[in-house]
């Protein structure tokens, strides 16, 4: 009987962290709504209470601030993005590949979820005190790893000789704002954007060797064509 008895206690439990953790979700979505449209500083809780339908005693039974809301946005956010990064690398081992699925990753990410990618771009600076420095944590594995990334490109001679820092949020930089301009009905989805995104930050950091043998045959096809034009003249001269 005790053994029963603690079977159903334990999937009661777990039911209700299921239950607890949808209706969670669901105000979050909401939250990042109204957070979106109105700024953090112009939101209120009343606001997220009726755009969730959740009442004001039933928001605050789940979430007990609207800093708290924010911080769980941007937390849940960074963790999603992060660990599907990190499974994804798993299988990846070629420097250029791991780039592009970085890219890839974040694209996914955040063109299917445009609004908390623009209360992530915006809100950066709201967060206070240890909800702060538990997302700046979070923030900075992430950065870390796309550094980890790019470092291995120029270990690899694929990228060349720069500040690492600088090349790595330029990139972030191209990838964040992404939400301002997409239209899915003039752009590319993701996979095709990231592609797009990539290559042009591959471009720009790559050692340049191709550049070069493709200048040095420019060259060579320059003088046999000069040659030849030499000997054409000269023989129109004999003549």
């Amino acid at each position: 009987m005790p053994r029963t008895a603690n079977t159903f206690a334990s999937l009661s439990t777990s039911t209700n962290h299921r239950e607890f953790d949808r209706k969670l979700q669901h105000i979050l979505r909401h939250a990042a709504q109204v957070f979106s449209a109105k700024g953090y500083e112009g939101a209120s809780i009343r606001d997220i209470s009726r755009a969730s339908g959740v009442s004001l005693s039933g928001l605050y039974y789940y979430c007990e601030s609207k800093q708290k809301l924010l911080y769980l946005i941007q937390y849940h956010t960074f963790s999603r993005i992060l660990a599907q990064l990190e499974a994804r690398l798993e299988s990846v081992r070629e420097p250029e590949a791991r780039l592009r699925v970085l890219v890839q990753n974040h694209l996914d990410y955040f063109l299917n979820h445009p609004v908390e990618m623009k209360v992530l771009s915006h809100e950066d600076e709201a967060l206070e005190g240890d909800y702060r420095k538990e997302v700046q944590d979070i923030k900075r594995r992430y950065y870390a790893t796309a550094r980890g990334i790019f470092a291995v490109l120029q270990r690899a001679r694929r990228a060349r000789r720069m500040n690492p820092r600088v090349a790595v949020l330029s990139l972030f930089g191209m990838m964040n704002w992404v939400y301002t301009w997409h239209n899915p009905r003039h752009d590319p989805p993701a996979g095709r954007l990231a592609d797009t995104i990539a290559e042009i930050f591959l471009s720009g950091v790559r050692n340049g060797h191709g550049s070069r043998r493709a200048a040095a045959a420019l060259s060579g096809r320059k003088s046999k064509l000069e040659t030849r034009n030499a000997k054409l003249e000269s023989r129109r001269a004999e003549s």
